[in-house]
């Protein structure tokens, strides 16, 4: 899809600053004394193991003899390199799943600066996890998680121990999540972790650090770490959303609008907590009280969360250079969308707004707080196509696994599918779904269009010409995952278009208004109709709030999705009798790959189950 501490001076919102992990538990300064008096080679002795002793050697040898050739220092000095570098290698293993192709539309240009300071967040081994066919029937609390399937003390203390001898400070831990950040210089860290870092540019992300190949950890800790994040800055979070056209035939909805169209029942989600997960832009207070002033409806509780970026004002955006400030005000329209999307229709809910750097591990680190928080539903309107060289392996299973901790909390995280049809925005010819739409631990959104025919207001799937916001229109995304198989509970007959495919997950589960005639928003004070499957992620993280809020204790708080595919005694599943099936309409994005998934009765791979019947789901929960 498309892609500091801030003070907020409205009734009605207040600023968090959330850079560490909750349930930490400080480990001691992590950082040896640099008053020390020991050679500088020592403190890399870890590093460099029998190189160092190779070095020294060779110096006194070079004493002794003189008057020994050029040619045969060269030779000594070879063989010396290549003895280090072996020592290197016995010294690390590469993480599995580490391997990150090359960005091609980016080259490089220099190296990281040796002293700049890096923030890490690792990733730790623990307990299997109960998978997408065998998760709890019922929500664990935090306590549970830790105690069954957190990081263990051990494992903790070890890489704390190892990560000392080369100079990175663990500055949080958290069991729960499975967790350590680290920080150091980029010296201490390519002495570690061997990511090979540089500094690249591209067309579309401007300077940023890379990494090339593998990366590694130290011997002692194959197996304990299992990924590392924050070594790259490439961008691996991309946004949804479509302003409106001047040819719309019916007007803007608002909350009442979407309320009627899709049975909302009655209430205004009081007591719940509903988080909105954002990688760019800011919270403006400002244009959220005329928004629900327009409606008459009350300013919720909104606050902005900075996790590992900042959580702009307008005021600072306004005073960034030119091209900065342009990518954070475009980013702004759809922070705005989500929050008032969720504000009209969730009026007495806490609405908790994250903001995460767009890279590995902003996704990690905001999952992680998500967790630790447990809001009953975490909309996303953000992703990448699954199998994207921007992945790596190692990462997007980091990402899926805190998916998996969320959905055995009872949190359904709410995942817009795409807004670049079949294809999501690849070339290659084959069809392509969102990540992390894509994962079984979400509820992934589709997106419809109301169309007026004969005077009669049409729900069909959404698409405009030719399919990809690229070419000027756009589609809702859905397919079938190449990666994730598919749940047992999703018994749906639905074929992969790739020849020699899985059987995999199939996306959308459900669906909601993307296009025309789109929400109607406000930013900057002034009206700014849009859409997109950015706007019909949040739609359904309100609803799940609203019932969520009437449900009784014993049932709250549950992972919506395996339930809607769940039947009942007469063989009617759950997201049967409570959505309104979407029978017209495809998502074929062209020229990539120029075909699509079709809408037709029952569950597809661009509607899903259909647009939720709001009374009909709380009846059926």
């Amino acid at each position: 899809m498309r892609r500091a501490k801030l003070r907020l001076g409205s009734a009605g919102s207040r600023c968090v600053s959330a850079g560490s992990f909750v349930d930490h538990a400080r480990s001691q300064p992590a950082i040896l004394s640099l008053e020390t008096t020991t050679p500088r080679a020592i403190l890399h002795d870890r590093s460099l193991g029998v190189g160092v002793n190779m070095a020294r050697q060779s110096k006194k040898s070079s004493k002794k003899t003189g008057s020994k050739t050029s040619s045969r220092k060269k030779v000594s000095a070879k063989k010396a390199a290549r003895k280090s570098k072996s020592a290197k290698r016995a010294l690390h293993t590469t993480v599995p799943g580490s391997r990150r192709r090359s960005d091609k539309t980016a080259k490089r240009v220099g190296d990281v600066n040796s002293n700049a300071m890096i923030e890490l967040t690792l990733t730790l081994r623990g307990p299997a996890l109960p998978d997408a066919n065998n998760l709890p029937s019922h929500a664990l609390t935090l306590a549970e998680v830790k105690a069954q399937y957190g990081a263990s003390p051990d494992d903790i203390a070890k890489v704390t121990q190892v990560l000392q001898g080369y100079r990175l400070r663990v500055e949080d831990v958290s069991p729960t999540t499975r967790s350590m950040r680290v920080s150091g210089t980029a010296e201490a860290v390519e002495a570690a972790f061997h990511p090979q870092l540089g500094l690249y540019e591209s067309a579309y992300q401007r300077q940023y650090r890379d990494r090339e190949g593998t990366y590694h950890v130290p011997s002692e800790l194959k197996g304990i770490v299992t990924a590392v994040l924050g070594l790259s800055q490439r961008r691996v979070a991309w946004r949804g959303s479509t302003a409106a056209a001047a040819h719309v035939a019916l007007a803007p909805v608002g909350p009442a609008d979407l309320e009627q169209r899709y049975g909302f029942p009655a209430g205004n989600a009081s007591g719940e907590k509903i988080a909105i997960a954002e990688f760019g832009g800011g919270y403006f207070p400002d244009d959220l009280k005329p928004y629900c002033a327009k409606f008459n409806r009350p300013v919720p509780t909104v606050n902005a969360i900075s996790i590992n970026r900042p959580a702009f004002t307008l005021q600072q955006i306004l005073a960034l250079p030119p091209a900065q400030r342009k990518d954070e005000l475009d980013s702004s329209v759809e922070v705005m969308m989500d929050v008032e999307i969720i504000a009209g229709l969730c009026p007495a809910a806490e609405i908790d707004v994250y903001f995460a750097t767009f890279d590995q591990k902003g996704w990690v680190d905001l999952l992680n707080r998500t967790i630790l928080d447990k809001p009953v539903a975490l909309s996303v309107s953000w992703g990448l196509a699954e199998d994207s060289a921007d992945w790596s392996a190692a990462a997007r299973a980091a990402i899926n696994e805190r998916l998996n901790l969320a959905a055995a909390l009872g949190i359904t995280v709410c995942v817009a599918s795409g807004d670049d049809g079949s294809g999501d925005q690849e070339d290659d010819g084959r069809a392509h779904v969102d990540f992390p739409s894509s994962s079984p631990f979400v509820l992934c959104v589709g997106g419809t269009m109301l169309t007026v025919n004969a005077g009669n207001v049409v729900e069909r799937v959404w698409w405009e010409s030719p399919g990809t916001r690229n070419g000027g229109g756009g589609s809702t995304g859905g397919g079938v995952s190449v990666f994730f198989d598919r749940p047992q509970w999703q018994k749906v007959k639905v074929k992969s278009l790739n020849k020699g495919s899985i059987d995999g997950r199939v996306v959308p589960d459900v669906t909601a208004l993307a296009g025309e005639p789109f929400y109607d928003l406000t930013f900057v004070g002034h009206p700014s109709p849009s859409g997109g499957t950015s706007a019909s992620a949040p739609l359904w993280a309100a609803l799940i709030a609203r019932i969520n809020a009437l449900l009784p204790v014993g049932k709250k708080q549950r992972f919506l999705t395996p339930l809607l595919y769940q039947a009942d005694q007469n063989g009617k599943t759950l997201g049967q009798t409570a959505c309104h099936d979407v029978t017209i309409g495809h998502n074929t994005s062209s020229p990539d790959p120029g075909k699509g998934y079709k809408a037709g009765k029952g569950f597809d791979a661009v509607a899903g189950w259909g647009t939720p019947i709001g009374t009909a789901l709380l009846a059926g929960l």
